[in-house]
């Protein structure tokens, strides 16, 4: 991480912050951008915006890789069949771990 460094003072141990002066200058961006999204009346430019956003969200599955996605299928099929185990049976099987 390019940067630099300053220090803090925290009781007698002195620690170093790493500063991204980019970091800095991307919070400001944003901050911008929302004041400036917030006064807009464009209805096009915000529909613009929505879609760019629902375009960059990922849905979590398809993050998974096969093997999990196969695994909480297969958990949820024997849910279904009615293969579980109250939480309570669980915290009592596993009480030595607690």
């Amino acid at each position: 991480m390019s940067g630099f460094k300053v220090p803090f003072r925290k009781g007698l141990k002195s620690l170093f912050l790493s500063i991204n002066p980019f970091d800095m200058d991307i919070q400001s961006e944003k901050l911008q951008l929302i004041e400036w999204l917030a006064r807009l009346n464009d209805t096009t430019t915000f529909k613009r915006f929505i879609t760019l956003k629902k375009q960059q969200e990922k849905d979590w599955w398809d993050q998974l890789s096969d093997q999990e996605k196969i695994e909480i299928e297969e958990g949820l099929a024997q849910a279904d069949r009615g293969e579980v185990i109250s939480h309570k049976e669980v915290m009592a099987k596993y009480k030595k771990w607690r």
